[in-house]
């Protein structure tokens, strides 16, 4: 590489993460819409490839990610005071803001009647090829082998058998110590190696974007606008005024401070539309923000696999509704109450990869609504994954924020001077592992 190479390419890294990133939105855009509205074939696959290689690296890692990361935070507990309260705490505010965000899906869709006038009909909705019942998510938990979960993504299973071995290690004690060493080596070196795809998150916007644009159009959007409105602004009310509220009056916190430490994770988080590939980074703003290393590495993994407020709680909420009206069926205060209690006890069903269609079967299966709504919205998800994912990343730093600010844990000095520095400044640094 020539030395002007070089000197390009510094000059590009230091120019701050966010406006990366909004320079590909942008970018992205306008290359969609070119190569939708000139029929520019090869434009279109162009950005799909790109698109589909950058979420390819990123669940890439995404098994042996969970698995080490589960692991090594489960037995990072044993350095924690408290650690069973910790976990109960978290998993606590977990359901508590999950309840609060099925609310407001729930209210804005009965305000706003999202399947009314979309000329939607039942005929137009297509059953999925995989769908999500409730024997399916309790069999499902439990591996018939330790390779195939990994081959197939199953994230729910290599969360369960990290789980165990993790149990297993802090009851062997100092035995299980050299596997300890070796988990966190691993864990580190995958970090290290997910950062440098998170830093091509700005050409991944390029092709994510523009192959939306150029795939669907603006067509699309128009036909689904109160929806994809009622999705976009329920995130919004829950990221924007439900999790301030909460940390300026249950934290003490400052929201001001919060955003500008979580935001990295949370515009990786809308362009990745990946909780556990934007997950290293995640942990990264928490302890930025004050919560002490041992529980955010405990904390964030467990939150990147069954912490969705965008995904299993807003989403299901409204989409269940909008189902219903598009079949012409009647949901009654019972249905609504079974949406609400499958979206605290079945959101990790979602298992933090884009998409939550599986959340969405689950939660129509429950009320009995008919699998052909899935149909309806599969060409929509990408655009709302988005502003979903989104929404599970800010949550999955506001719990341990809570958490550790109620337990008088929280370091309020670094929480205060917390500033928002570029994306380099949370890159992974090799750790020492102990003899």
């Amino acid at each position: 590489m020539s030395v002007s190479s070089v000197t390009n390419v510094k000059k590009y890294l230091k120019v701050p993460f966010w406006a990366q990133i909004l320079a590909g939105l942008v970018l992205g855009v306008l290359l969609g819409w070119l190569a939708r509205s000139q029929d520019i074939s090869w434009l279109v696959t162009t950005l799909e490839k790109v698109g589909d290689t950058f979420i390819g690296l990123l669940k890439l890692a995404v098994a042996p990610l969970v698995f080490f990361a589960i692991l090594v935070s489960i037995t990072n507990l044993r350095k924690v005071n408290n650690a069973a309260r910790l976990a109960s705490r978290t998993l606590l505010w977990f359901m508590i803001t999950s309840l609060i965000a099925v609310a407001i899906g729930l209210t804005i869709g009965l305000v706003t009647n999202p399947g009314a006038g979309t000329g939607l009909t039942p005929a137009d909705g297509a059953k999925p090829e995989k769908t999500g019942s409730w024997i399916d998510f309790l069999t499902g938990i439990v591996p018939t082998d330790v390779i195939t979960p990994f081959t197939d993504l199953n994230v729910l299973q290599i969360v369960f058998m990290a789980a165990v071995a993790g149990i297993a290690a802090l009851q062997l004690g100092e035995k299980a110590q050299p596997i300890l060493n070796l988990s966190e080596s691993v864990l580190a070196l995958l970090q290290k190696a997910l950062w440098w795809v998170i830093r091509l998150a700005p050409l991944g916007t390029v092709g994510l974007i523009g192959n939306a644009i150029a795939t669907y159009g603006w067509d699309l959007i128009g036909k689904y606008a109160t929806f994809t409105a009622d999705i976009y602004v329920g995130c919004a009310i829950v990221m924007f005024v439900v999790y301030p509220l909460l940390l300026a009056t249950v934290a003490k916190a400052s929201p001001l401070q919060f955003f500008k430490g979580a935001w990295p994770a949370i515009q990786l988080a809308f362009v990745s539309r990946s909780s556990v590939g934007t997950m290293p980074l995640t942990q990264k703003v928490t302890e930025r923000l004050g919560v002490p290393k041992e529980y955010a590495s405990f904390a964030v993994p467990f939150g990147a696999t069954t912490k969705m407020d965008g995904c299993a709680a807003i989403y299901p909420a409204i989409a269940a509704i909008f189902v219903a009206q598009i079949f012409d069926i009647q949901l009654g205060i019972g249905d609504y109450l079974l949406i609400a209690f499958v979206s605290v006890v079945g959101s990790a069903a979602t298992a933090g990869l884009t998409g939550a269609t599986v959340m969405l079967t689950l939660t129509l299966s429950t009320l009995g609504l008919p699998m052909e709504g899935v149909g309806l919205l599969l060409a929509i998800d990408p655009i709302l994954d988005m502003m979903r994912t989104a929404t599970n990343v800010a949550g999955q730093v506001v719990a341990p924020l809570i958490v550790s600010a109620r337990e008088g844990i929280l370091d309020r000095d670094k929480f205060n001077s917390v500033a928002s520095t570029p994306v380099d400044a949370d890159e992974p640094k090799p750790v020492a592992v102990a003899a």
